[in-house]
Formats: C-alpha cells, sequence, structure tokens
C-alpha cells in the first residue's frame, strides 16, 4: 500500500519568517487521519527566510533530524553545543530526558529544511546533539543510511529508535530499489525533481506513506533527491 500525499494537501502556517508545511498532524494543524506513521511522528517542510529562526525553547522524549535542503541551519543548545549544518548534510538531536536548543538561518538567503521526529524507544537517556556531511555524490545512485538505531550502521548518526533514515540522489531515467521489512512503516519525500514509486509518480515535497510493500521500486523521472524514513510501528 502507498498512500500519496501531495504537498498542496498538506497542513501549515507561514508565519513571515517561517513557511511551514505539515505531513502530519503538527501545532495548529490536527488531522486526525495524519497523526504520524509507524514510529514517526513529524515530518515539516520548514522555509525559514534569511537572519531569522526558532529562539530558545525545550524538548525531551523526541529524536529530532533536520535534513538541510538548502542554505544552512546554525544550532546552539543548552549543553553548549554549537555547530552549522549545510545543505546536503543532517543534525540529529536526542532530547532524552530534556534539552533547550535554538536553531537560526544566518545565511544571506532562505535556508529549506525537513524536520523529522520519531518516536524514542528503550529507557530514557541524557540527551545529546551531533552533525555530519554526507556528500551527495556518495548516495549518488542509492541510498544511504544518514541515521540508525542500529549499531552496523557504523558510518550514521545515531538514534535511539528502532528506524533508519536514508538519502539517495538519482539522475533522470536512473532507478535503485529498497528493501522493506515484514510490518515496517515507510515515508519518503523528494526534496527535489520527481519520481515515480512501485509505479506510482511522486513530485517534489509529495510524501509516500508505504505499508506491505516488500520491495520499493524507485525511479527518477527528473533528477532527484530524495528522503526515506524506515521505522517499525
Amino acid at each position: 500500500m502507498i498512500d500519496i500525499r501531495r504537498f498542496n494537501t498538506l497542513g501549515g502556517a507561514n508565519h513571515g519568517w517561517l513557511d511551514a508545511k505539515h505531513h502530519f498532524s503538527f501545532a495548529s494543524y490536527h488531522d486526525p487521519k495524519r497523526m504520524g506513521w509507524g514510529a514517526l511522528r513529524v515530518w515539516n517542510d520548514d522555509t525559514i527566510a534569511a537572519g531569522t529562526g526558532f529562539p530558545a525553547h525545550p524538548h525531551s522524549d523526541m529524536e529530532i533530524i533536520t535534513y538541510v535542503r538548502e542554505g544552512a541551519i546554525t544550532h546552539e543548545d543548552s549543553l553548549g553545543n554549537k555547530g552549522r549544518t549545510e545543505a546536503g548534510d543532517v543534525q540529529v538531536m536526542s532530547a532524552g530526558t530534556g534539552i533547550r536548543h535554538a536553531e537560526y538561518n544566518a545565511e544571506p538567503d532562505a535556508t529549506r529544511i525537513f524536520q523529522i521526529w520519531i518516536i524514542p524507544d528503550g529507557e530514557r537517556a541524557a540527551p545529546s546533539w551531533g552533525t555530519r556531511p554526507f556528500p551527495k555524490g556518495e548516495r549518488s545512485g542509492h541510498f544511504v543510511t544518514l541515521a540508525s538505531g542500529f549499531d552496523s550502521d557504523t558510518d550514521a548518526l545515531p538514534i535511539r529508535t528502532d528506524a533508519r533514515v536514508l538519502g539517495a540522489s538519482l539522475k533522470a531515467g536512473e532507478s535503485t530499489e529498497y528493501t522493506l521489512g515484514d510490518g515496517r512503516f515507510a515515508y519518503m519525500v523528494p526534496a527535489a525533481g520527481a519520481v515515480e514509486i512501485n509505479g506510482q509518480a511522486l513530485g517534489k515535497g509529495d510524501g509516500a506513506a508505504i505499508r506491505e510493500e516488500r520491495v520499493l521500486r524507485i525511479t527518477a523521472t527528473e533528477d532527484a533527491e530524495l528522503v526515506l524514513v524506515d521505522t517499525a510501528a
């Protein structure tokens, strides 16, 4: 089953400095049919104006993954962490028992991000933060794991949940496959371009909620940049 959620059907709000689109219920947007997908709880498509951002605010009990699509995001938190994450790269914050952080676009142009929240599992632990580059050339033609709760994914940023966040870059006409385990949930969004997934068209910003599809066959109909979350129920 693949449920396509077109970009123009997403919830959201434009605050001037922030133009936010929500794949799932978030803030003032509430849709009882879109409360999450497996352990995936939030997927926000945010455009942040230059010189603006989110002032310091608290989080707890959530794995928060930020995928930068354009520009860069600058992070600062109550643990003393500071960092700048550029387009194509990823930062992860395990909110754990509680953390305060701020995120700003210190760039001269708009920054565009996906912010993905996944419900953690296991015992609560102290918060943590990390970032790392993932050059697009290294994921050309296939998925690479960007963040993972599995010890075997040694090159990925760690998260505290039974999930993976993956990225791929495909040239027009290029194809790749991804195998989804039994009982797993997947959600995929093109950050750029357009693809067909198991014969269904998916454009920039559209979401594909996937279950009970063993093999995902993805073909780019134009140059595409993809983000995929594979999670337990």
